[in-house]
């Protein structure tokens, strides 16, 4: 097999290929018409972040099998459009985690004894040791923000100096968080507020992006900001205010915004605020193991083996995938709505399987319900990582299977558990492929997974549903399809519309504000985009 490396990768990975036999040819200044030529006839394409693996790329490598990333971040990767021409994408999230969270302490001890500072100004000339004081870490709380792979490295490293453990993820377990001697909070203000150091590790997603702000610092008055992660989840300029006014004691990052990092950042203007040039995973032993995950990648696709880093959709047998395809689509769906129906911090996972699909090999089938379930909450979720996501984060999945159903050929049931309480969303398959939600927490209902959906619980009284839609009216929100259910007549009833454009907060509000309201949700699926673009 051909494997094209269009990045410059450390020599054990190139080794690797070449000892399983593959020829290798490295050209790192391709690109443009000279790229799509270069990789016409290759198996893998081996990248780092310097080439852009668009969809040209994959429409012109008719014989590409996989996209191997030495490294974590695929964003100069079209994932979608690796997908639909059948070609593996993997990472190799592992190799540059250690290396990452040693940088994630170092800069913690660099701001926190102001090193770099006192450093300039020894070079300078300047013997100024009765201007830095700095702050000891032994018996301080440290609040992690993302207990993910990186985040537990540094848990394990600042717990072990003496540090107290403080950690806001919504998506990970007490168990699971009191494993690294960590307290567990629901709240990010909170967690800040009790830090005396915080240290960012979550990805850059739509929730997360700009999630520390002025109000954020705020809370983490007199304390240090550690951001090694992604650029973009701090505000850069509340930030270099904050340090600047004395409301945050200093910052250290190694991720910004924008890289590299303008001449008229404010960040460079503060003194306490340290600066790196994106370091985290530039170490000898991170390079070199982010190239040989890369290439055993690359070598299992070739040998036709699971690839555990994939990014997108698994291999499956072929003659089973026409009956579970449709399936896959329908458990997604009603992880989805289910995850964002529960109130609380989901602690398990059971996905059910009635009639005809109970007799399939439905491991694809469960994962792509936790993609669904995990999806709104982490970055790239996907049936190859959702099962690991679940297990890093001592989230419980269980699966169940009967042959015996009530309604319907085949029901897929997703039921998301908080500790507590527990609901469930069952889809199934109408007139062959179309995907209906037909039971939510127990309601029977017939609704179609499509766009913005509002789901409404109320007492079952005359006037609740036409106030429904008098407010949604009121407020420019047409209802394109509804489906009621209710347990008996006058007690708690359950509605689904199917909404052509999202819902303002004042109508949420408005439709609150009604005590024969009990609860509202607005749900977001796939198809939205397209209904709004109507």
């Amino acid at each position: 097999m051909k494997v094209l490396v269009t990045d410059p990768i450390a020599d054990p990975g190139l080794e690797r290929l070449r000892e399983a036999g593959h020829e290798v040819e490295t050209d790192y200044d391709v690109e443009g018409e000279a790229l799509l030529d270069a990789v016409s006839d290759a198996n893998a394409l081996v990248v780092r972040s310097g080439t852009d693996v668009s969809r040209e790329v994959f429409e012109a490598a008719e014989d590409l099998v996989i996209v191997g990333r030495a490294g974590i971040g695929v964003d100069n990767i079209d994932i979608d459009a690796a997908t639909d021409h059948g070609v593996i994408v993997a990472n190799a999230p592992e190799g540059n985690v250690r290396a990452a969270a040693e940088h994630t302490v170092a800069m913690t001890f660099a701001v926190a004894r102001s090193i770099p500072q006192a450093h300039g100004r020894l070079k300078g000339g300047e013997w100024a040791k009765g201007e830095f004081l700095g702050t000891e870490l032994n018996n301080k709380t440290l609040g992690i923000v993302g207990l993910g792979r990186v985040g537990q490295e540094v848990a394990k490293r600042l717990d072990s100096l003496g540090m107290d453990l403080v950690v806001y993820d919504p998506y990970i377990s007490e168990e699971r968080a009191a494993q690294f001697g960590a307290d567990l909070v629901d709240d990010l203000h909170e967690t800040l507020s009790r830090a005396d150091v915080a240290t960012v590790h979550t990805p850059l997603l739509p929730e997360t992006e700009g999630m520390i702000g002025e109000d954020e610092l705020a809370q983490l008055e007199g304390g240090y900001l550690i951001n090694c992660a992604r650029g973009g989840i701090v505000d850069e300029d509340a930030l270099a205010e904050a340090v600047d006014d004395g409301v945050v004691a200093g910052a250290a990052l190694d991720s910004f915004a924008e890289e590299p990092l303008p001449d008229d950042s404010p960040l460079l203007d503060v003194e306490d605020v340290v600066v790196t040039p994106h370091l985290g995973a530039s170490t000898e032993a991170a390079q070199e193991n982010v190239a040989v995950d890369t290439a055993e990648a690359v070598i299992a696709a070739f040998n036709g083996e699971p690839v555990l880093t994939a990014l997108n959709a698994p291999s499956v047998d072929e003659t089973a995938f026409p009956r579970i395809e449709p399936y896959i689509a329908v458990a997604e769906t009603a992880g989805k709505v289910a995850a964002q129906l529960l109130d609380g911090r989901i602690t398990g996972v059971e996905v059910t399987y009635e009639g005809d699909i109970a007799a399939e090999d439905v491991e694809l089938v469960t994962a792509s319900a936790l993609k669904g379930v995990f999806e709104p909450l982490e970055w790239q979720v996907n049936a190859v990582n959702a099962p690991r996501l679940a297990e890093e984060r001592g989230i419980e999945v269980t699966e169940s299977k009967t042959r015996q159903t009530e309604d319907f050929q085949s029901v897929v049931r997703v039921t998301v558990h908080n500790g507590d309480d527990q609901l469930s969303v069952e889809g199934t398959l109408f007139a062959g492929e179309d995907p209906r939600i037909v039971r939510i927490d127990g309601f029977r209902v017939d609704a179609v997974p499509y766009g913005h959906m509002l789901v409404a619980r109320n007492t079952d009284e005359p006037g609740v549903i036409g106030l429904i839609g008098t407010v949604l009216g009121d407020h420019d929100v047409n209802i394109a399809g509804m489906f009621n259910a209710r347990e008996t007549q006058g007690g708690q009833a359950l509605t689904v519309y199917n909404l052509d454009h999202p819902i303002p907060d004042a109508a949420l509000e408005a439709l609150l504000a009604d005590d024969r309201i009990v609860e509202v949700t607005e749900i977001t699926l796939d198809g939205a985009d397209e209904r709004n673009a109507e």
